[in-house]
């Protein structure tokens, strides 16, 4: 399939440069890049959080802004240092 994306420039510059050190194509790179990219959020785990909010407007007052952080991040009492 052929379609067109907006690279950086710089991007862009970055990789056809690796590509002409390594012998491979830009198209090489992009491809490789993109599988690995899709198996490495395919991979990543799901994070099961919901904030708890009191009516959906806003965090619910019995949590402090780093309790929040915290479990954001699935951080226990004993992790937050």
């Amino acid at each position: 399939m052929k379609t067109t994306i907006d690279l950086p420039d710089a991007l862009a510059l970055e990789a056809k440069e690796l590509a002409r050190e390594t012998g491979a194509t830009l198209r090489d790179l992009v491809v490789s890049g993109l599988r690995a990219e899709i198996a490495a959020r395919r991979a990543a785990p799901r994070v099961d959080f919901v904030f708890p909010t009191v009516g959906g407007r806003g965090l619910a007052a019995e949590i402090a802004p780093g309790e929040a952080i915290a479990l954001s991040y699935g951080l226990g009492a004993d992790d937050r240092g």
